[in-house]
């Protein structure tokens, strides 16, 4: 109804009345992130499971060395290689993206939609961006026999104070 909190009634006719519910994230759990696993082609084992839920469970940008503090909260016989293994094979399979952000600053994006970021360089903080929010324009040919396979923007900001 449209008194109800998240829902919007158009009223189009003294008749019809069409009612749109904003769009809602998908929510992860343990139980059902073993079939996101299996859906990119990856054995859900017990770790795996575990490193999935810390991205997905949070839907934010993290490093690894954040993921596994997450995880070892829960499970600190987790170990570092296993945690870096896992985030590789995660973004082979394009369950995830990387996201440089400098040389020695690495975030995995559990949003795999084409979109872009802000990287505020004070905090650390990845904030995604639109892709349709920015255009574009005057590249130069690509080199022949070649394909653009996509485009990362990474706009760095800090706080005008700090200028």
């Amino acid at each position: 109804m449209s008194g109800e909190p998240g829902h919007y009634a158009i009223r189009q006719s003294p008749i019809l009345i069409i009612q749109f519910k904003p769009m809602k994230q998908h929510e992860y759990t343990r139980e059902n992130i073993g079939e996101l696993l299996r859906s990119h082609g990856i054995n859900p084992t017990h770790q795996r499971i575990e490193i999935a839920n810390a991205l997905f469970s949070r839907q934010q940008h993290l490093s690894a060395e954040q993921i596994m503090a997450i995880v070892n909260t829960r499970h600190p016989e987790t170990s570092r290689a296993t945690v870096y293994n896992t985030l590789n094979l995660f973004v082979e399979k394009k369950l995830i993206r990387e996201v440089n952000v400098d040389p020695n600053k690495v975030f995995y994006d559990p949003n795999t939609c084409n979109h872009h970021h802000f990287y505020d360089v004070e905090t650390g903080r990845l904030t995604d961006i639109d892709a349709s929010r920015i255009s574009v324009s005057g590249l130069p040919p690509l080199p022949k026999g070649t394909v653009t396979e996509g485009v990362d923007i990474i706009i760095r900001i800090r706080s005008q104070a700090a200028s």
